[in-house]
Order: structure tokens, then sequence, then C-alpha cells
């Protein structure tokens, strides 16, 4: 029972009758550390960033994207767990649904934790969320290197802050939000993937 409570909200916001998203199963705890980062346009163009941990997606959207720069830090609003599934999901949300507009696959790859305790032992990414401190290193097409995401404001209306380590991989002078406009799934951009998706309507 414990594995379907996190689709509940998932699925109580969402008619697969009409959207193409992926209705989930149960957690699956086999599943690799993976991660992806989805840009969404829906009423807002924002970036969906996605943590593949005990089985399900921890989501956060991440309005202005992921940046390289370690002095830049990036809001980032959590959001329901998704499932695995949704890992692999592009396409079009139909108008007048919960999220409705255009989903690309902007990134995708694997994570590594990275954050220890003082005996050197890593401390468990359920843990790092429940502690609101979360740190490891992505090895995604276009993100790489370590990151953190740091919860600044608990309880209602909820905020992170997502931060580029500075590490060989930061880098100041890029601007991947504005350079990276295609999928890593199709090579599609936002208008193909709308246009595509119109025509399977």
């Amino acid at each position: 029972m414990e594995n379907q409570e996190f689709l509940k909200e998932y699925h109580k916001k969402r008619n697969f009758d009409v959207s193409s998203e992926p209705f989930g199963k149960s957690k699956n705890k086999k599943d690799k550390e993976i991660f992806v980062l989805q840009k969404h346009q829906a009423s807002q163009l924002h970036y969906d960033f996605r943590l593949a941990v005990d089985g399900v997606l921890k989501s956060w959207a991440v309005p202005k994207g992921p940046s390289t720069d370690p002095d830049e830090k990036r809001l980032a609003i959590p959001t329901e767990d998704h499932p695995m599934e949704y890992a692999n999901f592009e396409g079009g949300i139909p108008e007048g649904q919960y999220g409705g507009g255009t989903v690309m696959l902007w990134d995708a790859g694997t994570y590594k934790n990275t954050r220890k305790d003082d005996n050197g032992k890593l401390i468990p990414m359920k843990d790092q969320i429940e502690s609101g401190h979360i740190t490891f290193e992505l090895e995604g097409k276009k993100l790489k290197g370590g990151f953190s995401l740091i919860r600044f404001q608990k309880g209602k209306g909820e905020k992170w802050l997502l931060k580029k380590v500075d590490d060989e991989e930061a880098d100041a002078r890029k601007n991947l939000t504005g350079t990276e406009h295609k999928s890593v799934l199709t090579g599609r951009t936002m208008d193909q993937i709308k246009k595509d998706s119109e025509k399977n309507e």
C-alpha cells in the first residue's frame, strides 16, 4: 500500500483519457540513480528537475533553469513525486489539463550521491531531502559535475535553491538554457514537439 501512496497526488491532477503522460506504476527501488531535466512550456516556461530516489522521481520546478555559474542560485520549488516512467516523457499535455503545454526532455543522465556524514559515510538521499540539504554529481548530456539543492523555506510554499558546485565543470560564461534548444531524446525543438503533438491529437 505504501508503494502506491506517492501516485495518489500524481493521478488526481491528471486525466489520462486525454493526456499522453505515463500513468505510472508503484515504486521500483531497483532503478538506477538517474536524473532528468524537462523543459516545460506551461502557463510559464520553466524546467522540471527530477532525481530518482527510492524508486520515484523527486521533482522540483526551476523557473529559470539550471546554471553552470557557481555564483548563481536558482529557485527550485518542489512538486509531487513522479513515477519513474516519466523520465522518458516528451510531448504535449492538452490545454486545460494540469501542466498543459509542451514538454521536452532537455537533459538526462545519471547522478552520484556525494554528501557524507562526519564519519565519511554517504548520507542516504532520502535523509538528505528530509534535512533540506542535498549534494550530488551529474553525468548528463548537458549538465555535468557537482550541484546542491538547499531548502531555505519550509512548510507551505516550500522553496529550495539549486546551485552549481565550484568544480572543473563550473563555467560562469556558459548559458546552457540560452544556447541548448534541442531534446536529448529526439533532437527536436519545442516548436517541433508542439507541432508533432498537435498532429496526433
